[in-house]
């Protein structure tokens, strides 16, 4: 009698198993239902996913259907300077004749690909940091700390100029400064996640059956702690094209002839307010990618927040 209970007890159990194996997929699907829908019900979202999307096709294509693709490589036209919009030039000529859309639309894989570097390079640094930090404590969480403390006494762009300016004027050269000025939000940010996930029940069991201290981190601790950090990256992708297009403007970013949208800028300043395209069409470029990563970051962070509910 005894054995027979203890085999139904084995059954049941492992049928109960095999239902939740079953039904995993089901629940991980329903919950991706319920992102999209919380997602599709923010609409400012849905033009910010609409806006970036739009972007990131023009920087991968754009440059194929430049008008006048030389225009982004030194070409001069004097008979065609600081000529207005029109079918021949949709954005006008700048004042060397230079077509402004096709400057615009190479530039763009320029300054959104920057960006993505920017922010893979920053986050790479702080999440590694953070996660060291957070996790060893002690020490080693003091040190992290107080060389964090270190970077954030000065504004980022200060700093950001300040490394452009020694390393140099180029593109490369901004790229380093930014990315290492920017990486003491992400240390923070995850050292904060990191100290509340070592806590939970499933770290301490990993610890328990003496899981190695770099697959706790890896495979527990990580994944659990992306989320933030996922969607902090994504509103700073905007951020970090202010930023490039500041440093160009003053003449740190990407030189000429590289078309960068900063430096476009500064340079048609000088023909104000008559030749008003000069610097109209790349501020226009600036302020939808700042515009529209801050909102799809608003409406990715709205979908993987605990507290919203449908």
């Amino acid at each position: 009698m005894t054995t027979r209970r203890a085999w139904n007890a084995r059954a049941a159990s492992g049928a109960v198993a095999v239902q939740e194996v079953l039904t995993a997929p089901t629940v991980r699907s329903t919950l991706w239902k319920r992102r999209w829908r919380r997602f599709k019900q923010n609409r400012l979202s849905l033009i910010g996913a609409v806006i970036i999307i739009f972007l990131v096709l023009v920087a991968i294509v754009g440059p194929f259907f430049a008008p006048y693709p030389e225009d982004a490589r030194g070409a001069v036209h004097i008979a065609d300077r600081l000529r207005p919009p029109s079918r021949e030039h949709l954005m006008g000529t700048d004042e060397v004749g230079r077509d402004i859309l096709s400057r615009l639309l190479i530039g763009s894989r320029l300054s959104l690909g920057a960006a993505l570097v920017i922010l893979t390079m920053a986050t790479t640094i702080g999440l590694t940091l953070g996660m060291i930090s957070g996790f060893f404590g002690g020490r080693v969480d003091t040190l992290v700390q107080r060389l964090t403390d270190v970077f954030l006494t000065v504004p980022p762009l200060i700093l950001a100029m300040a490394v452009s300016a020694a390393l140099g004027p180029s593109l490369i050269n901004v790229v380093w400064a930014i990315s290492l000025v920017w990486w003491p939000g992400y240390c923070r940010l995850t050292r904060a996640e990191v100290l509340h996930k070592k806590q939970e029940v499933f770290v301490e069991a990993a610890r328990a059956i003496g899981a190695p201290i770099h697959r706790i981190i890896l495979r527990h601790v990580l994944p659990n702690i992306l989320t933030p950090v996922v969607v902090k990256a994504t509103m700073d992708v905007g951020f970090a094209v202010l930023t490039l297009a500041s440093l160009g403007f003053i003449g740190l970013g990407a030189q000429p002839p590289d078309p960068d949208w900063g430096r476009m800028i500064a340079d048609g300043r000088r023909y104000l307010p008559e030749s008003w395209w000069l610097t109209l069409f790349p501020g226009m470029a600036i302020f939808l990618s700042v515009f529209g990563f801050n909102i799809l970051g608003d409406g990715i962070r709205d979908v993987f927040d605990p507290r919203s509910r449908d």
